[in-house]
């Protein structure tokens, strides 16, 4: 979450390096080094490919994709935890009986 918000960060506060979207070769450098290491410590999630593909048009970077991005993983997979947890309790419950 603190690389979403920095990179995000990042390209709001130094917005003279990186207003020229598609074109701007350090604004490309950075969305695909912080896509990498999204996929290296998040593993690969569709809500990536939109930041991606977002961050090429000029002006879209004053909307922070990458946290967007990272807050949906978190909450997908906090419900994934939740249902797991329940039909663990649920299973433990037949058994029982």
């Amino acid at each position: 979450m603190m690389l979403a918000i920095m990179a995000d960060a990042l390209q709001i506060v130094v917005l003279p390096l990186f207003v020229a979207g598609a074109l701007s070769p350090a604004d490309d450098l950075l969305d695909f080094g912080v896509g990498a290491m999204m996929v290296h410590l998040l593993g690969w999630h569709w809500e990536f490919l939109p930041s991606f593909v977002a961050k090429l048009v000029p002006g879209v970077d004053l909307i922070p994709f990458w946290t967007i991005a990272v807050v949906n993983v978190y909450r997908k997979s906090k419900r994934m935890v939740v249902t797991a947890e329940e039909s663990g309790h649920q299973h433990r419950a037949l058994n029982a009986n």
